[in-house]
């Protein structure tokens, strides 16, 4: 057995042999470190090489001098250890995203629906050249469409990305999405919460593709589509269906070259394995999701000879360098955050919410229905901490599938409904319901007047929609019913930035917390590098926290 070599009061201790006898280390004493403090400055210079030497028989930790030929007849002589390379962000994650999508890392920020990952958001961290998707989920047509405008206007080589959210229920809302994409030339978006491919993204994917000066496959619409299912993934990793595209030839939205284009690429260049994560989820497990898709898209490949391969990135989890270096070290191409995003100030939620998440531990969230498929069951992910909305929610759902209409709830069970849940009566809300959809839906209105079970779900779906606003706007005497979309992720993240600056959510930025995540994960990569070699490190030198010079000068 292997004994050690020294322990000193820094905690290192070298169990290895060093890396190349025939070399030693030169330079200046004086720029050596020995104490803990000092050594972690070193560890933490990243665009510097780590020389880890030995000198009169203390371990010790430079990012200076140079390595020499051993001269076997010279004594004093600093004995080195080990030397790892400079580590650069850029590093980290598949260079063909940085390349494809124009960004500095392989980092973004996913949708948030309602516009919660906000305009500002999206501008913020596309100025520092990161990417992220704009939560156009569940907002009007003409609401997109500023959004587009604003950042385009700000960011007018981006990189941005907006999000198509899949409608079942309001297919025409997802069509008007993507004719919007189309008319300003939006050339990146993230597709979600797809059970099954429709012929609008299909028409976004065709429409962007043509040949270039060297007759090869041009590639405008960039699709990133964020899945948690092997069968979705599969549609999105293969081209697009040949009977969806000749419909679109004989509609004369696309081209018979486009169309014959798309079946020589993936419908989606980019895979995003979407583990347990806020809002709509299957509540996947990180380490047994991501490696399944990857096989699947190497699958994939071995089958259609891509000429440019998939990327699969991950998301759902994503909230610390330690979670982050855990998806690359698996091969993630890439990591996206969500949930620790929307307690950031660019976010468009309001600040009671962002309070509430500061707060939350990893087992202050739970499931609840999801109000745009209510009656099908689908849950989503919320907080649960500081708001009665999941319970108020599930409730809602029991009685939904107990009874036939609104006349078989048993009178007492209507006035808890009226008092607790609504704050008016059910005929009030049917009102406020009809009149929304009789601009918004006529077609579904016309079919519950006539269908009882409907017309009870949609007045249900008031609360569930309305809830989500009010957590958005902030609306007064109402906080107990917010309903704030978030995983697990969130307490991870506030346990990480405790006693730091992001503590405090009005110290929240998304542009530094992206800067942090991807620092912290170089800087744990650099340390595990390190140990892989043989030198013991405490979980002192593994800690990366958060740093603000100005505010913590």
């Amino acid at each position: 057995m292997k004994t050690v070599d020294v322990v000193l009061e820094n905690g290192l201790e070298f169990y290895g042999s060093p890396c190349n006898f025939n070399q030693v280390w030169k330079g200046s004493l004086d720029c050596v470190a020995f104490e803990a403090s000092r050594i972690k400055e070193k560890l933490l210079s990243l665009d510097q090489p780590c020389y880890i030497v030995r000198v009169d028989g203390k371990i010790g930790v430079t990012n200076h001098g140079y390595l020499s030929p051993l001269d076997n007849g010279k004594t004093g002589q600093i004995e080195l250890l080990m030397v790892i390379p400079p580590i650069r962000l850029q590093q980290l994650g598949d260079p063909n995203f940085l390349n494809f999508h124009g960004t500095k890392y392989a980092y973004t920020t996913g949708a948030m629906a309602g516009g919660i990952a906000s305009e500002e958001m999206i501008i913020a961290l596309g100025k520092e050249g990161i990417l992220g998707s704009f939560g156009a989920g569940g907002l009007p047509l003409n609401r997109l469409e500023i959004a587009i405008n604003r950042i385009q206007y700000a960011l007018p080589n981006g990189p941005y990305a907006f999000n198509l959210i899949h409608s079942p229920n309001e297919p025409a809302l997802e069509r008007g999405a993507v004719d919007l994409y189309l008319k300003y030339g939006v050339r990146t978006i993230e597709a979600s919460a797809f059970l099954d491919l429709t012929p609008n993204i299909v028409y976004y994917r065709a429409a962007g593709l043509g040949l270039n000066s060297a007759n090869e496959i041009e590639i405008k619409n960039k699709i990133i589509a964020k899945v948690s299912r092997r069968e979705v993934a599969r549609k999105f990793m293969q081209p697009a269906p040949q009977k969806m595209l000749q419909e679109l030839v004989a509609q004369g939205l696309i081209s018979e070259l486009q169309a014959n284009l798309a079946t020589k690429v993936p419908l989606a260049d980019d895979i995003t394995a979407e583990a347990d994560s806020g809002g709509h989820t299957d509540n996947r497990p990180l380490v047994c999701l991501l490696p399944s898709i990857v096989a699947l898209r190497d699958e994939i490949q071995a089958q259609y000879s891509y000429e440019k391969p998939i990327r699969v990135g991950v998301a759902g989890g994503i909230a610390t360098p330690q979670s982050a270096l855990a998806a690359f070290m698996m091969g993630a191409a890439y990591v996206v955050t969500g949930s620790i995003n929307q307690s950031c100030i660019e976010a468009g939620s309001c600040q009671h919410t962002k309070q509430l998440l500061a707060q939350a531990d990893m087992a202050d969230v739970m499931m609840a229905p999801a109000a745009d498929m209510f009656e099908m069951g689908v849950k989503l992910q919320v907080l649960k901490r500081g708001t009665m909305f999941p319970l108020r929610a599930q409730k809602l759902y029991e009685i939904y599938r107990n009874y036939n209409s609104i006349d078989e709830i048993p009178s007492q069970e209507r006035e808890k409904l009226e008092k607790q849940i609504f704050r008016k009566s059910l005929a009030q809300v049917w009102e406020e319901t009809v009149t929304y959809l009789s601009q918004k839906n006529p077609e579904k209105l016309g079919k519950a007047v006539n269908n009882p079970k409907l017309k009870m779900a949609l007045i249900f779906r008031w609360y569930l929609g309305l809830s989500s606003r009010w957590s958005h706007s902030g609306e007064k005497g109402r906080e107990v019913d917010y309903q704030i979309w978030c995983g697990p992720a969130i307490g991870s993240f506030n346990d990480w930035v405790r006693g730091s600056y992001l503590a405090d959510p009005n110290h929240r930025r998304v542009v530094d917390v992206a800067n942090h995540i991807m620092m912290g994960t170089a800087y744990l990569y650099r340390i595990q590098t390190l140990k892989i070699q043989g030198l013991y490190i405490p979980s002192y030198y593994s800690q990366y926290t958060p740093v603000n010079s100005t505010l913590e000068a």
